[in-house]
Formats: structure tokens, C-alpha cells, sequence
């Protein structure tokens, strides 16, 4: 990986523990479709490769969802503590879920923090019909909030991220690197995102008869990459492993996307090249901040006021892996041990 020669000791060590627990990618071709990083005040393209190749993004398309939700909270329309009826159609939907059951009935903010760290796909579909009064309604608000952000190469049809009937790519959600960083930046920016995705666990369910559900966020790096908070995971087949990332470091944040990632030779591997990847994109996004002063991108969105810029570059972490055993029921993935990132930070000089 000679490409990795620029960045900080400490960073290549982390990668390199990270490649001997058997996460190296495929040495001749990349294991990903695309990638992109942004700084998140401003919108600046830091590193880019294949960005705007579409792909699938699976469950990241909920960020969507909760784009749209955004506006129907901000508008009145809905309001956090408003009830949601469960259908059966929601009870349907499979893959990853919280296993809604048409007697019971949710507030919308139970079922966002469903959404958004279990990646409910019936918590999804639940939200969208009750905000628009069909899911069709609602896929059509999602589209019209790509047109507003200026996603010139996304189109949605879903909710959830789940795959079309058809099993073609191209009947399904599809967007790109570069699209999906610019609703990334509008999220952490104009919304309060970050109060679900920096949750690692939480209960849904309190009152169930059989108790509640525990959920584990899908995104292993949250508590173990310094300064991450967010944002989505997704992976389906034909998507691989998709990742939106964002950390925040001595006041400065950055927007890492990556998409269509697997193991070396196509290896379904749990999103651990995935994982991989974010990590370094992450480092290299802040040294590229460390090094060189922020520009407006001509592709961004009108951006918030600037964040206070650090005196110097941010601390990296020290990344130690290992393997633990994956909670029944949490992955929609197959069942395998699940991928551990623990950091250390950094020793203060005396």
C-alpha cells in the first residue's frame, strides 16, 4: 500500500495492526467503488476517487429518510412525540429490523433512533408512510430533497435501502460518493443528526411483553476512532459495503463517504475493508485540513459558519483490533464475529 507512505507513523501502524488481523486489501485493484472526504464547514473536496461512480447505498439511504423527516418535524407536520400506528405492511419489510408488530404502536422518535441505529427497514417504512401517507408519497419528498441539495446523479426509491423486486441494480436507489457527501455535510449542519448516530446502544421497546430490543449501532467505529460520531452504514449484494463517516477533531469535522467496498477478491467480510478504509480516509482528511487552508467547493451547499480552526494538526489515535463475538439478530449480514476497533490515545508529553 504504497500509497499510505505520506501518512503519520502512528496512523500507518494502526492500518498495519489492522491488515495483520486479515482486513489488507486487494493489493492490484481497489476493493471499493468509490470514496470521497469533505470538510464538513465548508465543503472542501480533500480526497476523491471514483466519486461520482453510482452505486447502491443501501441502508445509508435512510439519511435521506431522515432528511425528509427533518422538514416534517421543522414544518409541523409531525411532531417527535407524534404516534405511529404499525402496519402489517411494515411488519413485512425483513432484513435488519426491530420486529414491529401491527398491534403496537410507536412515537416518531422511538422509531427514528429504530432508523438510525438498529437500521430498522420496518422502523423506515413506518416513518415514511406515516410523514407522507404512502411510502410512494414519501420516496417522491426524498427525490425532490435531492433536487433541493443539488444530487444531480441520485435517485431513490426507497425508504430503507433495501433492493428492488427485480434484483437490478439499476431499478433500485442509486447516488454517489460525491451526491451522498453533500447530504452528509447538510445533515451535520442543519440538523441534529448526531443526537442518533453517535448512540452506540440503546433499548426499543420498553414496554414490550417480552421486553425490550437491544440495539447495537452497525458502525464500528464510533467510541474507537477518535472524534467519529456518525453517520450510516449499509450492505446489501449488490451494493457491498457502504460507509458515510464523519469526525469531529479540535473544532474542525470531515465528511467521509465510501461505497461498494468488500474483501480482498469480492470477500463478503462484515465491512472490515470497509472499516479499513474509513480509517485512513478519516486520518488523511485531517491531515490534509492540518496542511493546506480551507476552500469553498463549487459543488457545495451554502455552507454554516465556519468552525474554529485548530492551532496544529489533530492527535491520531492508536488502533488495536479484535474479534468478539456478534449479538444474535443485530447484523443483516451473515453471521460471523463482528469487527472491533479499541483505541488509544495518544501519551501526553510530560
Amino acid at each position: 500500500m504504497t500509497h499510505l507512505r505520506r501518512l503519520p507513523a502512528a496512523v500507518i501502524l494502526s492500518l498495519s495492526l489492522l491488515a495483520a488481523a486479515g482486513v489488507a486489501e486487494t493489493p492490484h485493484r481497489p476493493s471499493y467503488a468509490g470514496f470521497i472526504v469533505t470538510e464538513a464547514a465548508t465543503g472542501r473536496v480533500l480526497l476523491e476517487e471514483n466519486a461520482d461512480v453510482s452505486n447502491p447505498p443501501a441502508s445509508m439511504a435512510k439519511l435521506m429518510t431522515f432528511a425528509v423527516l427533518q422538514d416534517k418535524l421543522a414544518n409541523g407536520t409531525l411532531t417527535r412525540q407524534t404516534p405511529v400506528r404499525i402496519t402489517v405492511e411494515d411488519s413485512k419489510m425483513g432484513g435488519t429490523q426491530v420486529f414491529l408488530d401491527p398491534r403496537e404502536t410507536f412515537s416518531v422518535e422511538e422509531l427514528v433512533y429504530a432508523m438510525m441505529i438498529q437500521s430498522a427497514n420496518d422502523a423506515a417504512h413506518a416513518l415514511a408512510r406515516a410523514a407522507a401517507g404512502s411510502v410512494e408519497a414519501f420516496v417522491e419528498l426524498m427525490n425532490a430533497k435531492a433536487r433541493e441539495l443539488g444530487l444531480t446523479h441520485t435517485t431513490f426509491r426507497t425508504p430503507h435501502g433495501l433492493p428492488p423486486s427485480s434484483k437490478r441494480i439499476a431499478d433500485g436507489d442509486l447516488t454517489t460518493p460525491r451526491d451522498f457527501a453533500v447530504l452528509c455535510r447538510h445533515l451535520v449542519t442543519h440538523t441534529d443528526v448526531l443526537k442518533y448516530t453517535a448512540i452506540r446502544t440503546r433499548d426499543f421497546g420498553a414496554g414490550r411483553k417480552n421486553g425490550p430490543q437491544h440495539m447495537i449501532n452497525h458502525n464500528n467505529l464510533l467510541g474507537r476512532v477518535a472524534g467519529v460520531d456518525g453517520l450510516k452504514t449499509g450492505y446489501t449484494k449488490g451494493a457491498g459495503y457502504c460507509l458515510s463517516a464523519t469526525a469531529e477533531r479540535n473544532g474542525r469535522r470531515v465528511i467521509a463517504v465510501i461505497m461498494g467496498a468488500f474483501g480482498s477478491g469480492g470477500l463478503v467480510d462484515q465491512g472490515k475493508a470497509r472499516d479499513l478504509k474509513s480509517i485512513e480516509l478519516i486520518e488523511r482528511g485531517f491531515a490534509a485540513l492540518a496542511a493546506g487552508p480551507a476552500e469553498k467547493s463549487t459543488a457545495a451547499r451554502p455552507a454554516p459558519p465556519p468552525a474554529t480552526a485548530p492551532a496544529g494538526p489533530a492527535d491520531m489515535p492508536t488502533v488495536k483490533t479484535e474479534k468478539i463475538a456478534a449479538p444474535a439478530g443485530q447484523n443483516s449480514t451473515a453471521a460471523e464475529p463482528a469487527f472491533t476497533f479499541r483505541v488509544s490515545p495518544p501519551q501526553k508529553k510530560p
